[in-house]
């Protein structure tokens, strides 16, 4: 028997640096004078239970790294800069051939990440120094083969154009030439050790080979002409590990380490020796090229079908903002795997106005809408591409929602005392710069109060001049000035009672529904006056 698993890497020829010097590179989710601004927000938004983005992330980050990924989806940036940084970075995975390269690395280094923790574990030295040297073999087989992949495609992208430097030279130096080197040796080296092993009763004995035939090579030989096909196994897990070993095969790993002291003493240097393999900055990238990876996986599914998506234009300044053929996201997920209709919408804001306010029947997409409109904001300072076929964007410090809740017993609050307090949290930490959404507020009291309570919240609102959506059924909250923007659910003329989902901007006016189905039930004033007259 041999210590045999196949090395496939070989080692780097020295290659003249790009014109990217590699320490320029510190960072693929930040520009390099940002790099330490880093992603802090181990919490999840406020806003992301009403924008059903916890739904989106939490697709986007299943069966992936999970503790490493949420804090970069929860982590919004108010910089023009940060966020065009991170659009030229999808503008380029968004190419095929680009974009392949990465998802093998994502997957190697898991396994990398996993052998390491795995190592700490285990008290068998020769079995934690075998799994060790299997870790550093897959690091260096993925960093070689990134490089080559980046090499063969097109990039516009400054943090990939640096990633590539980085790379070209880090695989050029002395030290990791080294590592690759001193590896793939010692890999060959243990491959060639040949043990037997003798089975008396319930004893093993390990000794040398002594020449006798493999067995296993004359079996497979023999039935070789009864096999059909060759069957390749189903990887269930990419990052399950395959190395460990029961106390039989552990001590049998044991004795073979005793046959052959010397391969293993310098396994045990090497392993002391490159302690700590994994470059920090290939250790960051590896952390944040997920980021890209999983959101681009998520919504493949979307572009397959059809659904437009864009890198939008941003602004921090400019309030003037437009999104066409957009969707939710959350629900566009949905829809698609109960092969169900999405409907796409439009808005924009231009000049002086800030706050779209969506009326029309219930059912017809208006709350659907609100959350389109945070998901686009949230989504675009992360510097994603997002839901649409264009658009464009201003960048807030803060997404504030207000959707209905379930009375909370705890507090000894009622429900409109609630939403008092709740509403008056929000005007005071809202600023100037911020995103507001509000759906259908003040429903538990009566049509005068809640007339007179949501005009004075939004008039505040506007005062500071925030953007946002506000869903409502009284239309004069539309009127309420040259900031308003009244915007209605539609139904079809022909069926009133179905709804088209469709949100068009134009002036609110309830009594158009009420008219439309009064005339599909025949009892308008004009068909009540034909029949009862002769």
């Amino acid at each position: 028997m041999t210590l045999r698993e196949y090395s496939t890497f070989s080692e780097p020829a020295t290659v003249a640096p790009g014109p990217f010097e590699a320490e320029t590179f510190r960072s693929i989710l930040f520009p390099s004078h940002l790099e330490n601004m880093g992603v802090d927000e181990a919490s999840e938004p406020i806003c992301f239970v009403d924008l059903n983005l916890d739904q989106i992330v939490g697709s986007i980050v299943e069966n992936r790294d999970e503790e490493i990924l949420r804090p970069i989806f929860y982590s919004a940036h108010r910089s023009e800069e940060i966020v065009r940084y991170r659009q030229a970075v999808f503008a380029d995975l968004e190419q095929p051939e680009t974009y392949a390269a990465f998802p093998p690395f994502c997957d190697a280094m898991r396994s990398v990440r996993a052998d390491l923790a795995y190592a700490e574990q285990i008290s068998q030295k020769s079995h934690r120094n075998t799994v060790i040297l299997r870790a550093a073999q897959t690091y260096c087989e993925a960093i070689l083969s990134l490089l080559w992949h980046l090499q063969k495609v097109e990039i516009a992208s400054i943090g990939l154009k640096h990633l590539q430097s980085y790379i070209r030279t880090y695989t050029s130096s002395g030290l990791f030439k080294e590592l690759a080197r001193e590896t793939r040796d010692l890999r060959t080296t243990l491959a060639n050790c040949s043990y037997g092993m003798l089975f008396r009763g319930d004893a093993v004995t390990v000794r040398q080979y002594a020449g006798e035939p493999d067995y296993t090579v004359t079996i497979l030989e023999r039935f070789a002409r009864f096999r059909e096909t060759d069957i390749k196994p189903t990887e269930v897990n990419p990052v399950k590990n395959d190395f460990s070993l029961n106390h039989i095969e552990a001590g049998i790993l044991e004795f073979v380490s005793r046959l052959f002291q010397r391969e293993f003493d310098r396994l045990e240097q090497y392993v002391v020796h490159h302690a700590g393999f994994v470059d920090p900055t290939i250790a960051r990238f590896d952390r944040e090229i997920g980021f890209y990876v999983s959101y681009l996986a998520y919504i493949e599914p979307l572009r397959r079908a059809g659904l437009p998506f864009c890198l939008p234009d941003i602004s921090t300044s400019s309030k003037t903002s437009e999104a066409l053929d957009s969707f939710d996201l959350a629900l566009a997920r949905k829809l698609l795997q109960e092969r169900g209709t999405i409907v796409c919408n439009d808005f924009n804001l231009d000049g002086a106005e800030r706050l779209i306010v969506v009326s029309g029947p219930n059912q017809g997409g208006k709350t659907t809408f609100a959350r389109m409109f945070g998901q686009l904001h949230f989504l675009a300072s992360l510097g994603c591409p997002v839901p649409g076929r264009r658009a464009r964007l201003f960048l807030p410090d803060r997404i504030f929602t207000h959707f209905e809740r379930e009375e909370d017993i705890s507090n000894l609050r009622g429900k409109l005392e609630d939403e008092l307090v709740r509403l008056h949290q929000t005007c005071e930490a809202m600023t100037g710069e911020s995103v507001v959404i509000l759906n259908e507020i003040f429903n538990s009291t009566s049509l005068d109060d809640q007339i007179f309570l949501s005009t004075n919240i939004l008039k505040m609102i506007l005062s500071t001049d925030a953007v946002g959506v506000c869903v409502t059924f009284i239309d004069r909250l539309s009127r309420l000035g040259e900031q308003t923007v009244s915007m209605v659910s539609t139904v079809d003329e022909k069926d009133p009672a179905h709804r088209t989902f469709k949100i068009v901007r134009k002036a609110a006016d309830g009594l158009a529904y009420a008219l439309s189905l009064a005339q599909k039930r025949g009892v308008t004033y004009e068909q009540l006056k034909g029949r009862i007259l002769p």
